[in-house]
């Protein structure tokens, strides 16, 4: 899969002269336009299938879908995700609400755990806790 992460429309318009006649999957980072999508398959014809990121997977125009089934090609939301990686994994986040639940307090938890009081609330409020 050929990847091209671009800034913006004209960064990726030069980006995707690298893809190559072989790459059969591109990931873009912008929405996907018919313009974008012209351009992809100028340089590679042979395209089975198009990711973008989900969000802007749900903002591709109904033309741009109906050009490229009409073509056999595929386009999904990316499997990428944005943004900083979790600075705390899934086992340390289910023991801040394992620690809430059995009664303790969200300064005992950052205290105890050595995690910053704003972190502690920001887990608990996303687990409705």
């Amino acid at each position: 899969m050929k990847i091209i992460n671009a800034v913006n429309k004209e960064d990726l318009m030069r980006k995707i002269e690298t893809i190559n006649a072989n790459d059969k999957e591109v990931y873009i980072s912008l929405r996907p336009t018919l313009e974008i999508v012209f351009k992809i398959l100028e340089k590679n014809p042979g395209l089975k299938k198009i990711s973008c990121p989900q969000s802007l997977y749900l903002q591709v125009s109904k033309k741009v879908f109906k050009f490229l089934n009409g073509r056999g090609i595929e386009i999904t939301p990316g499997e990428f995700t944005a943004g900083r990686p979790p600075k705390y994994d899934d086992e340390t986040i289910a023991q801040i609400i394992s620690k809430r639940r059995n009664g303790n307090t969200a300064k005992q938890i950052s205290e105890e755990m050595n995690i910053p009081l704003r972190t502690v609330y920001f887990y608990l409020k996303k687990e409705k806790i």
